[in-house]
């Protein structure tokens, strides 16, 4: 039995991390790269030993000799591309928010369940040491009961003025609020009946993206737990770090503070200013891509590889976009939003 073969579609700066995670991986081939950009696709093709590289994701989809995609486009470009694959009987791997409406998650997982295909939402925080250990000292009731959550997810205004050409598209919300509400939720061991948000906007617009600036939601469970969520993308170029991640879990026995951004591991003062080099998500050790980001990606891939079901699969990407989406609903409205499922 030969290597399963593997596909990129949308070879941005987080898909070069697939194709990294693809090339490494021992009974994986890296068989196809797809982006619009052609030099994009061909530089990361080349760089990553993929065996062709096109700017149409049909052909990939069309492509017998490609077991498994992932989906790394925009926020808002998952849906069409995720269900003709599952469709064609493609595994599939789809970048966080599975999609932006509950019913095109419904979609995408329909189309997975319809043709028995693994699909799989690469929340890769669940592979982070630090909320790990934070995951499973709550399952060993260390902490007592999870009583409050606080989750700051925020990134300087270089994301949306500079690095996405489509932040128009998305939001602080979208782009990193999946992030922290999967996150919230896994914690907890729940999933929110009731949100309230508020939302601001006229900074960016002013620099000329038409975005909210920030989001500040606070989320209640069932079983009592509160969690207060922020992300912005307001923090200032002059930052030591784009994303700024600080979670306090606080139990009824014992609380935990994590710092994924500024940990200080690595810090490095020059003629630029102060920063601190990524050392948890995803750095080069000897030539090999290490780091919670990737490994999420080669979890799937052994998932592939060994027929076994993901640990995040479509459905917990269809209550993060539910959450979202009522989220988006009472910062609009101004008012509680229940969450009906």
């Amino acid at each position: 039995m030969g290597k399963k073969r593997f596909a990129l579609i949308g070879a941005g700066l987080f898909g070069e991390i697939h194709a990294k995670a693809y090339e490494s991986h021992p009974e994986a081939e890296f068989a196809v790269v797809c982006d619009l950009n052609r030099g994009r696709a061909r530089e990361i093709a080349l760089k990553y030993h993929a065996r062709r590289y096109c700017t149409d994701w049909r052909e990939v989809i069309l492509d017998p000799g490609v077991d498994a995609i992932s989906v790394a486009t925009p926020d808002f470009a998952h849906t069409e591309i995720a269900v003709a694959a599952a469709r064609a009987g493609k595994h599939l791997l789809v970048e966080k928010p599975l999609a932006m409406t509950v019913e095109e998650c419904e979609q995408i997982i329909g189309a997975a369940k319809e043709q028995k295909v693994k699909l799989m939402v690469d929340f890769h925080n669940r592979w982070s040491p630090a909320f790990h250990e934070a995951h499973r000292l709550l399952g060993e009731g260390e902490l007592g009961d999870p009583r409050f959550i606080y989750f700051r997810l925020s990134n300087t205004t270089f994301v949306p003025l500079k690095m996405l050409s489509w932040a128009e598209k998305s939001s602080s919300l979208w782009f990193l609020g999946s992030h922290a509400i999967d996150m919230v939720c896994w914690l907890i061991g729940e999933w929110p009946h009731r949100v309230y948000a508020v939302s601001r906007r006229g900074v960016l617009t002013e620099k000329g993206v038409d975005v909210p600036d920030l989001f500040h939601s606070t989320l209640e469970f069932p079983g009592g737990a509160v969690a207060s969520v922020e992300n912005c993308w307001l923090l200032p170029e002059s930052a030591p770090s784009v994303v700024d991640l600080k979670c306090e879990i606080v139990g009824s026995e014992a609380t935990i503070n994590i710092d994924t951004s500024s940990n200080r591991t690595v810090e490095i003062a020059d003629a630029k200013g102060l920063r601190y080099a990524e050392m948890l998500g995803g750095s080069v050790v000897h030539g090999r891509q290490v780091g919670f980001a990737v490994e999420s990606i080669r979890h799937f891939a052994d998932c592939v590889v060994n027929d076994r079901e993901p640990l995040v699969p479509g459905e917990v990407g269809l209550e993060v976009t539910r959450v979202a989406c009522a989220i988006e609903r009472s910062a609009e409205t101004g008012e509680p939003v229940v969450i009906e499922r």
